[in-house]
C-alpha cells in the first residue's frame, strides 16, 4: 500500500502501533512529492533536512516506549504566511522573498507538540489577496483535479497538496473563504474555526479581524483532530478566546436525528452554477434521508458581505502592510534618491498587482472625507450580519449553503475582472464577517468532473454541532473518497 494515500488518522496509528517506521512515511511522502510536485507546484519551499532530523528524534522515543503526541510522525504542510523558525515565509510574495522569520507561530508549536513533522510550506496567493492562488509572485499551482485549473485561494497551494497526496494536512489561512473555497475546488475538507479559537500569533497579517488559521484534511474525522491539536488559548495574541478546551473528535456521530439544518433559500440566487445547485439539492436531500429537519431561513443582509468585507478587509490590509518599506525588513529598491522614493520603489517592486489594488482601496476607505462614509458604514452593516446569523440560529442548529457559486475556473478567466473573481466568495464571506465557524466537505462533481463544496455553519464556538452534520453528511456519501488521477487536462 501507498502510505502517501492514507488519512492522518490511519497513519497515525500505523506509526503508533509501529506497523511503519516514521523515516518510511517520510520517505513515501517525499517521493510522492518527487513525482507530483512538478505537474502541480504546489510548494515553496521543502524542508527534507528538518523533517528526517525529526523522524529521527520521535522513531527514538518510540521505540523507548515515550509518547510522541497524536500526531506522532505524521507529515504536516503549512501555508507560506505561518511563521516557521528558520525556514523561510514568504507569504508568496517579493517584498518577502528572503525573509526567514526567528521564531514559530504557536500554530506551529502546537503541532510540534503533538508530534507531526512540517515537510514543506505550501503556495499561496501573495499576502492571502485573492482566489485563485494566481497572484503568487513564486509560481502558478495547478488544481489536481485538472491541470489547466486554478486550485482556489488564497490557500491553493495547502488545498492542492491534501488533494494530491502530497501531504496527510495542511494548515491555511481563512480571511474571506480562503481555506474553504480551495477545499471545494481540490475536494477535501477545508474547516474555519470560529474566530479567536485559534491563535493568529505568528500569522501574517492581512486583515486582522478577519484572518483565522484552520486545517485541510481528507476527512472530517482528520479535521477534528487537526482542532484538536492547534485550538486553544494563546496569551500571545490578544483575540484569542479563553475558553476551556474541547475534544472534537467526540462530535464525529453519525446521526443527525433531532437536528435542524437551515437553508437560506433568498441567499441561493439564480447566478448560481446549475451543477453545484443539483449538488446542494441533492446534499440536502442526504441529510434529510438522515433524520435531519430542513427548514427554510432568511440571511437578508448575507447579500451585502461581500461589499461589507472588501471596504473592512482592505482597510486593515492597507494598516498591515505599511510596515513594508525597504527600511525595517522585506524588498529593498536598489536605486533611489532619496528616502521617500526609497519608499516608493521599493513597495511598487516589491508588492504585486492585487495587492497594491487593495492597499490603494484601503488607504482610500480610511481617508479624510471617506471614513465616515465607507469604512464607518460598512462596521455598522457588518453588525447586521452579525446580528443576522444570531437570529437565524434561533430556528436551527446548523446553515447549510454551498461552499463556492462555481466550481474552479481555467488560468486567466477572471484577470480581467477583479469583480469576477471576488463573487467567487460570495458564499464564505459572510462568514469571516461574522466570526462563525463553517467547514467545507466534499459534496459532488459537476459535469467536467470538478469538485463541489458543501458548507457547513454553526454558532460561534460550537464546531462540535457543526463536524457532527458534516461528518454525518461525509458518511453518507462517498465523494472524500475520490481521489485525481493527476493528468493533464480532462
Amino acid at each position: 500500500m501507498d502510505l502517501y494515500s492514507l488519512a492522518l488518522t490511519d497513519v497515525a496509528k500505523k506509526i503508533k502501533n509501529k506497523e511503519v517506521k516514521i523515516k518510511d512515511v517520510l520517505d513515501d511522502i517525499y517521493s510522492r512529492i518527487d513525482n507530483v510536485e512538478p505537474k502541480v507546484d504546489a510548494y515553496i519551499t521543502l524542508t527534507q533536512k528538518l523533517a528526517y532530523e525529526r523522524a529521527q528524534e520521535l522513531q527514538q522515543k518510540l521505540d523507548n516506549g515515550e509518547d510522541i503526541g497524536i500526531l506522532g510522525g505524521v507529515p504536516i504542510a503549512i501555508k507560506d504566511n505561518i511563521c516557521t523558525n528558520g525556514v523561510k515565509t514568504t507569504c508568496a510574495s517579493r517584498m518577502l522573498e528572503n525573509f526567514t522569520p526567528i521564531y514559530d507561530a504557536t500554530v506551529i508549536k502546537k503541532l510540534e507538540e503533538a508530534g507531526a513533522i512540517v515537510i514543506g510550506k505550501t503556495n499561496m496567493d501573495e499576502f492571502a489577496m485573492g482566489s485563485s492562488t494566481e497572484t503568487s509572485y513564486m509560481k502558478k499551482t495547478k488544481n489536481p483535479w485538472d491541470l489547466t485549473r486554478v486550485p482556489g485561494g488564497s490557500s491553493g497551494g495547502s488545498a492542492a497538496a491534501v488533494s494530491s497526496d502530497m501531504a496527510f494536512a495542511a494548515l491555511g489561512s481563512d480571511t474571506g473563504g480562503s481555506i474553504r473555497q480551495p477545499a471545494s475546488y481540490c475536494s477535501v475538507v477545508g474547516l474555519k474555526p470560529t474566530y479567536g479559537l485559534i491563535s493568529r500569533f505568528g500569522l501574517i497579517a492581512f486583515a486582522s479581524s478577519l484572518d483565522q488559521i484552520g486545517p485541510f484534511t481528507k476527512t472530517v474525522e482528520d479535521a477534528a483532530l487537526m482542532l484538536n491539536v492547534i485550538a486553544g488559548h494563546d496569551e500571545k495574541d490578544t483575540t484569542s478566546a479563553d475558553i476551556e478546551k474541547q475534544d472534537y473528535t467526540k462530535a464525529l456521530l453519525n446521526d443527525v436525528s433531532g437536528k435542524t439544518i437551515g437553508i437560506p433559500t433568498d441567499f441561493i440566487t439564480d447566478g448560481i452554477n446549475k451543477d453545484v445547485r443539483a449538488a446542494y439539492d441533492e446534499a440536502i436531500a442526504t441529510l434529510k434521508n438522515a433524520g435531519a429537519a430542513i427548514k427554510e431561513i432568511k440571511l437578508e443582509y448575507a447579500k451585502y458581505s461581500l461589499a461589507t468585507y472588501y471596504i473592512i478587509a482592505t482597510a486593515e490590509a492597507s494598516s498591515n502592510l505599511g510596515r513594508y518599506d525597504g527600511i525595517r525588513y522585506g524588498y529593498r529598491a536598489k536605486d533611489f534618491n532619496d528616502l521617500e522614493d526609497l519608499y516608493r520603489k521599493s513597495r511598487t517592486e516589491g508588492f504585486g498587482a492585487e495587492v497594491k489594488r487593495r492597499i490603494m482601496l484601503g488607504t482610500y476607505v480610511l481617508s479624510s472625507g471617506y471614513y465616515d462614509a465607507y469604512y464607518k458604514r460598512a462596521q455598522q452593516v457588518r453588525t447586521l450580519i452579525v446580528e443576522n446569523f444570531k437570529k437565524a440560529f434561533e430556528e436551527c442548529d446548523v446553515i447549510m449553503i454551498p461552499t463556492a457559486p462555481n466550481t474552479s475556473f481555467k488560468f486567466g478567466a477572471h484577470n480581467a475582472s477583479p469583480l469576477e473573481m471576488y463573487l467567487e466568495d460570495i458564499y464564505t464571506v459572510p462568514v469571516n464577517m461574522a466570526g462563525l465557524p463553517a467547514v467545507s466537505v466534499p459534496g459532488g462533481f459537476d459535469s467536467n468532473g470538478m469538485p463541489i463544496g458543501i458548507q457547513f455553519i454553526a454558532k460561534a464556538f460550537d464546531e462540535k454541532n457543526m463536524l457532527q452534520v458534516a461528518y454525518t453528511f461525509e458518511q453518507n456519501t462517498t465523494y472524500h473518497k475520490e481521489r485525481p488521477s493527476i493528468q493533464e487536462g480532462k
